[in-house]
């Protein structure tokens, strides 16, 4: 990632989402059952070319940074550095390029609705399960549980979509 403005514009993205997510976002519940996540689109992100190790290590501490304003000790760490984990996979599987630019960033403005859409929602569904799951760990609340990932997701999913359109970030003019 030697791109300076990348640099900048995640840092930035990475402030606006988590501030939001502490203040905002972590307030919003409709019935327990409705918990929009909208930092993990900072994870989401971050450039093509970045290294693994780097990768993981960011994941995983911007899930920490969330888990001490939330009270949830590792949740987020843990679902974070999965997606951070699983994130290369997904891209090479939704890949209609043969190649992405190490320095581009994915995002919708770069590679349009539907092939963002595709990527979020992978991503999003991991997370969610991931949290939710070690958030509930037991079998007895299934039902309710599966029904609070599907309903979170579709919020996540909404609010991921709208910060897309109002904050396009894109490489295309560089």
């Amino acid at each position: 990632m030697s791109n300076t403005s990348n640099i900048l514009r995640l840092a930035i993205l990475f402030v606006v989402v988590t501030l939001a997510q502490i203040f905002i976002f972590n307030n919003i519940q409709v019935s327990g059952f409705v918990n929009p996540y909208l930092y993990i689109v900072f994870i989401m992100t971050l450039p093509f070319g970045i290294g693994r190790g780097t990768l993981l290590v960011l994941s995983f501490f911007t899930g920490l940074f969330i888990d001490l304003f939330s009270n949830t000790p590792g949740m987020h760490a843990c679902a974070c550095t999965l997606i951070g984990y699983v994130r290369p996979y997904f891209l090479k599987f939704i890949a209609f390029r043969n190649e992405y630019r190490e320095d581009g960033l994915p995002s919708m403005a770069e590679y349009g609705l539907s092939w963002y859409a595709k990527y979020a929602v992978l991503m999003v569904c991991t997370h969610h399960v991931t949290l939710f799951f070690i958030e509930q760990f037991d079998t007895l609340f299934f039902w309710p549980t599966l029904l609070r990932i599907i309903l979170s997701i579709v919020s996540t999913l909404f609010f991921i979509i709208i910060l897309q359109l109002f904050m396009p970030i894109s490489t295309k003019s560089e």
